[in-house]
């Protein structure tokens, strides 16, 4: 028997997991292949990283460091498929995108168990997880509007100015290990269906979302090559920044990576789009909404055990408002911590043993910089999940710009409050942090939240929604310290980032008009 398939029987029965079988793109070994061609390819790789459960740190699955041939073959086959993919038409594009948001929306609860096994998120956001993807390639089905060009005829006399958007090449994909599939799905799908083809690397930590995005991908239609997977961890991104036939790559994660990337790829000649840490603040204004702010408030702190770059991780409450923090820590309290696969969990655990220790070391710098640490979730214990990477909901109250445990981003279940007399405080706190991906302000008061939402520099504000996340139709617009770049992910950015425009001047002189017989069959698209 497997290691996977122990791994599984080991989860509790009421999640379904028994049912669970080996995947195509693992062997009986429970090493996780390659996408080369729409072969499930197993490595030649000399050097493997296994894949853990958060929740009992049993191992689940190997991947492999790809081998620079198999790299270089990947490359090759995107860009082999690109000039027939790319010449395919807009049409036949989007009915490939049609079959292929189908299958994720069947496949859904499957793809969310994978998460739950890999990642440790709980089944419910696991589904969110998948949901919130599923919902960028549905609006990419939209290709025939998004993709639309520009026109201005008779610029003077029989010459006509058209532009249009196309595709750049091969693209990549490098993508973090807390969304395992909204973050992918943000990435190949809709850079495929404007027309380019894509080389994706999953992270290392949990890949098994990803494979199974792009064998769906591959029974909607995707021809051989236009999406492809490789494995890694240095080599990998070095490889992507460095490979000429890449055009465009696209990474999420962690700030150090983000930068390396941006700068090595740029000065490549590359399209990078990073988007990287963050520190979002929700502002509680004392005519806010109680019961509402600090449920929303909990959700968002530490929902996904705080892995989340939208995560609401620093309170400042205003005035009064602080007299709700003990309220706060009650509901906190409440949470239920354990496996994702547990009924009514509301919090996994982190990601590896690692982030764990960072999550507590950051905890108890701030308790050593003086902060008050009011709800302590360090020494969780989960009964028959001993093993596991758990940090219960915690709590530093008091907290000061200076201190580490607010100049950083924790990426734990952990809620810094800051106290403040005024709002005109609250949001020269938020513009003096170096991010700007999110943030929030709940109030009852249009006036208040007007103000906010001019004054504050963060790129994606909620009033009264707690991570504001934009649906596809917009984009993610993170800002300041959280993103480099020039054209933001998915909605029209995204199509933006993924095209070139092309702009024609033609001339046709009325004189040279000639005739012939008229046509008068229906038109088809051939």
């Amino acid at each position: 028997m497997s290691s996977l398939l122990r791994v599984l029987q080991l989860q509790p029965k009421s999640c379904g997991f028994l049912q669970t079988v080996l995947r195509p793109y693992s062997t009986p070994a429970a090493t996780t292949k390659l996408v080369i061609n729409n072969e499930f390819v197993e490595s030649k790789a000399t050097e493997w990283i296994d894949v853990h459960n958060p929740a009992t740190n049993e191992v689940v699955t190997r991947v492999p460091k790809t081998t620079a041939s198999e790299m270089e073959a990947a490359v090759a086959a995107a860009a082999q498929a690109f000039p027939a993919w790319s010449e395919t038409s807009i049409l036949s594009r989007q009915q490939v995108m049609f079959k292929y948001q189908a299958l994720i929306k069947e496949n859904l609860k499957d793809i969310a168990k994978l998460i739950t096994l890999e990642q440790g998120k709980t089944l419910v956001d696991a589904e969110g997880d998948v949901m919130r993807g599923l919902q960028v390639v549905e609006h990419a089905c939209s290709i025939t509007s998004l993709q639309l060009g520009e026109t201005l005829p008779s610029v003077t006399k029989d010459m006509d100015i058209y532009s249009f958007r196309v595709p750049l090449g091969v693209t990549a994909g490098i993508t973090p290990f807390n969304f395992p599939a909204m973050i992918p799905l943000w990435m190949f799908p809709l850079a495929c269906v404007c027309g380019n083809t894509s080389v994706i690397k999953p992270s290392e930590r949990d890949p098994g979302a990803t494979m199974k995005l792009v064998e769906l991908a591959i029974e909607a239609g995707f021809p051989p090559g236009v999406v492809n997977v490789i494995h890694g961890q240095h080599d990998a991104v070095n490889f992507i920044c460095d490979a000429p036939a890449i055009k465009a790559i696209s990474f999420v994660g962690s700030d150090v990576a983000g930068k390396y990337i941006y700068e090595r790829g740029s000065k490549n000649g590359k399209r990078v789009q990073s988007n990287m840490g963050a520190k979002n603040h929700g502002v509680i204004m004392p005519d806010a909404n109680k019961e509402n702010s600090l449920n929303q408030l909990v959700g968002a702190a530490f929902g996904a055990a705080g892995q989340r770059c939208m995560a609401l991780s620093t309170a400042v409450f205003v005035g009064d408002s602080k007299d709700w923090i003990p309220d706060l820590v009650g509901r906190a309290q409440k949470l239920k911590v354990s496996a994702g696969t547990e009924p009514g969990a509301d919090l996994g655990p982190l990601i590896s043993p690692a982030a764990k220790q960072r999550v507590c070391d950051l905890v108890q710098s701030g308790v050593d910089e003086g902060a008050n640490l009011v709800l302590d979730g360090r020494g969780v214990k989960v009964p028959g999940y001993e093993k596991g990477n758990f940090v219960g909901p915690t709590i530093l109250t008091d907290v000061q710009p200076h201190m580490k445990c607010y100049t950083e981003e924790i990426f734990g279940p952990v809620l810094v409050i800051l106290t403040v007399d005024t709002l005109d405080e609250a949001i020269q706190v938020i513009n003096s942090n170096p991010y700007g991906n999110g943030t929030a302000i709940f109030t009852t008061n249009g006036a208040t939240a007007r103000r906010f939402t001019n004054e504050i520099d963060v790129g994606q504000v909620g009033v009264n929604v707690p991570i504001p996340v934009p649906l596809p139709m917009f984009s993610f617009t993170g800002s300041r310290g959280s993103f480099l770049g020039d054209a933001n992910f998915y909605g029209k950015a995204g199509v933006n980032f993924y095209t070139q425009l092309k702009t024609v001047t033609s001339q046709w002189r009325a004189e040279d008009v000639s005739h012939q017989k008229a046509a008068t069959a229906m038109p088809v698209m051939k």
